[in-house]
């Protein structure tokens, strides 16, 4: 057997996952009402190629992901692969799961891939922090539930109590904006114990240098006291509709920082965000400021 007739032979052994199938489907029924006021032979002839031009795009996106993830876990990653244009985009490099001691840990590294050529900008380094990040998070986390494991034992608990606690450390991404100017993700580590070492971090990536954009690269003026201005004046607006926000006397919104978190959303505009307790009852989540003014 060639090494042709091989690969084809490993391809068709994938099990395609249901999303990625649906996708396809989606994209046959849109060639068909484009073309549906052509006659039947060229009606037939170009969907053949719509059709045959996707299998090759899918078998190339899975040779990709194979030599990024040889793990068992790949068909499950091909089907949670974004459909993105653009200059770049975010894959997962690394996935697994876990589990001992009744302790289940699940990590989801990103990683940024170039898309278009010549741009000038690497992602290296970008890319080497995330996964140093994630997997510490990961790490810590777990040395953190053991100890808690430990203590719970050492005070009278029991392993099946102990099992009760359904204990998980999660660290995934979530994508929040990528076209030709801005690549925006968040990686998040948490821990499903405890509040107190739950962590965001925002990546904003301006893909017309290749450096990351600050609040004041995206705001005119005194960006500091225009944010501030349109997030005091949204609190006051949520408040009146019955949302709780702490007083600045109870630790709440004082005013933003050069270390303020935030990403970009798809009116490429900067969302303010607070973690959960920062400046509302953690029964508010994280709390979002989109800032329209000076954008």
């Amino acid at each position: 057997m060639g090494r042709l007739e091989k690969m084809k032979e490993r391809y068709d052994e994938i099990v395609i996952p249901e999303e990625l199938n649906i996708r396809v489907q989606q994209e046959i029924m849109k060639s068909q009402r484009q073309q549906a006021e052509k006659n039947s032979i060229r009606q037939r002839y170009r969907l053949k190629k719509v059709i045959h031009g996707m299998e090759a795009a899918a078998a190339t996106c899975i040779l990709f992901i194979v030599a990024l993830n040889t793990s068992s876990v790949f068909a499950k990653e091909v089907a949670q692969l974004p459909i993105i244009g653009g200059l770049a985009q975010v894959l997962t490099f690394r996935s697994y799961e876990t589990e001992k001691d009744a302790i289940a840990v699940s990590v989801e590294i990103p990683t940024i891939e170039m898309i278009a050529e010549d741009t000038g900008i690497t992602v290296e380094k970008i890319n080497q922090e995330i996964f140093e990040q994630c997997n510490q998070y990961a790490k810590e986390a777990v040395m953190r539930a053991e100890e808690y494991r430990s203590a719970f034992l050492e005070t009278g608990g029991t392993l099946e109590e102990w099992k009760k606690h359904n204990i998980k450390i999660t660290v995934n991404y979530e994508i929040k904006q990528q076209n030709n100017e801005y690549l925006s993700f968040a990686v998040r580590g948490m821990e499903n114990w405890t509040n107190a070492y739950n962590k965001s971090k925002y990546y904003n990536l301006d893909l017309s240098t290749g450096k990351f954009v600050t609040l004041k690269d995206m705001l005119d003026g005194d960006y500091i006291e225009l944010v501030n201005k349109s997030i005091r004046e949204q609190i006051a607006k949520r408040q009146s509709a019955g949302e709780i926000f702490f007083t600045p006397e109870e630790g709440g919104f004082t005013g933003i920082s050069k270390e303020t978190k935030f990403y970009i959303n798809e009116k490429n505009r900067p969302v303010i965000i607070f973690e959960k307790y920062e400046i509302a009852p953690g029964s508010s989540g994280e709390i979002e400021f989109e800032i329209t003014g000076g954008v």
